[in-house]
């Protein structure tokens, strides 16, 4: 089974311009806890509502700050053409409950979250992913 055949098609994107209140009020409409970054047809971050808490809030940052104040540049992903099974062990692996699907021209085409795993036919997957991401992270 491939990525493409569990992701969730339907992706906002917001702009790394954007305040934090767009962005939260974009995640409170979509019922949704992160939101890919995109600029010039790009995925360029994400940023989840911990993010803003915790980078935003948590310093003094108000709603008019910009999402690339807080957003995480490193972005993770998977190809739409990706085994599931491979794709779930590498999202244990780095310890993420969801990543974007990029297609070969790394266009943003969707997310595949946790939720995504449990509710398909790769439950087991989904478990297996579980496991990895809520292990403890090692200490440095």
């Amino acid at each position: 089974m491939q990525v493409q055949d569990v992701m969730s098609h339907d992706v906002m994107v917001v702009n790394p311009d954007e305040s934090l209140k767009t962005a939260a009020r974009r995640m409170a409409e979509l019922d949704v806890g992160a939101l890919p970054v995109g600029e010039n047809d790009q995925l360029v971050g994400m940023v989840t509502d911990r993010d803003m808490v915790v980078r935003g809030l948590a310093i003094g940052k108000g709603p008019t700050a910009r999402v690339r104040d807080v957003m995480t540049p490193d972005v993770k992903y998977c190809f739409l053409d990706q085994e599931v099974e491979e794709v779930a062990a590498n999202m244990a692996d780095i310890q993420v409950r969801r990543l974007p699907v990029v297609d070969h021209d790394k266009r943003l085409v969707g997310i595949l979250a946790l939720s995504d795993l449990a509710t398909s036919d790769a439950v087991g997957r989904a478990g297996y992913a579980l496991s990895g991401i809520s292990r403890p992270a090692a200490l440095s």
